[in-house]
């Protein structure tokens, strides 16, 4: 009698655990749609509006990380500016997000970074290091990409996937639980296709706004020189290597270039 009673409850609790799968597979499913502006197919969650919200949100905490904003209002406005010139003069001012870009006093971490919905971040270590209006535009334009590619939005959707499979939870629907929930790193971590679409996407940001390309290929030069000659293999790292980048540029260059 007793066996039966346990065997009941095993299949129940299978029953439970199958139910789950089948919806947090059918739920992803559904969510499958077509990004306009790469044509890749994607599983998305949020809207854009809860992207902009989430990133709205984060931008604080994120500048805070690095030191808070540059004290100089002149250079503030010249990377809006270029950012701006970007926007303005491409698919970007179509996408309807809510781009705003900082230079973060950060002297010693070179980086850049997006949050959904178009919040853009680039440190001063990185911006004391590029040469000239260009590699600002290469840099921001890369990073405008990740948000044209929804890169935290299918991000979070993937994560919410395993949390449902796992743990059986409702998708959140609480933005402040969700952005806190996800983590920064999950919203900031793109992986080698990401860079690379958004190495694309830059390089045709640059062309519709009437910048020289070529200069997103002196960005991959200092990251490279940054990195130093210890850097971690590409097949160890998240992030394409720089040579690669560089190849992949060159060919959307000549795909975008007429």
């Amino acid at each position: 009698m007793r066996f039966n009673r346990n065997g009941s409850k095993f299949k129940i609790r299978l029953f439970i655990g199958i139910a789950i799968v089948a919806f947090a597979y059918l739920k992803k499913c559904s969510q499958s749609e077509v990004n306009p502006y790469t044509g890749k197919s994607q599983s998305i969650s949020l809207s854009q509006q809860q992207e902009i919200a989430i990133g709205l949100q984060q931008a604080p905490m994120m500048a805070q990380q690095h030191g808070g904003l540059y004290p100089n209002q002149q250079l503030q406005d010249f990377v809006d500016k270029v950012g701006k010139k970007l926007v303005d003069n491409s698919i970007a001012k179509r996408s309807n997000y809510k781009y705003e870009f900082h230079l973060l006093k950060d002297e010693r971490t070179i980086n850049a970074f997006a949050l959904p919905g178009g919040q853009i971040f680039i440190t001063y270590a990185l911006f004391s290091k590029l040469k000239n209006e260009d590699q600002l535009a290469g840099v921001l334009g890369h990073e405008i990409g990740h948000v044209l590619g929804k890169h935290s939005n299918e991000r979070i959707t993937d994560a919410n996937f395993w949390k449902l499979l796992t743990m059986g939870a409702s998708v959140g629907a609480d933005l402040g639980d969700l952005a806190n929930g996800i983590g920064q790193k999950t919203l900031l971590k793109n992986g080698r296709g990401d860079e690379l679409e958004s190495d694309e996407l830059g390089v045709k940001l640059m062309i519709d706004a009437g910048y020289n390309p070529e200069h997103l290929i002196g960005v991959m030069e200092i990251l490279k020189a940054a990195a130093g000659p210890n850097r971690v293999p590409e097949f160890q790292s998240s992030h394409p290597d720089p040579e690669n980048r560089i190849q992949k540029i060159k060919e959307a260059i000549r795909k975008y270039r007429k």
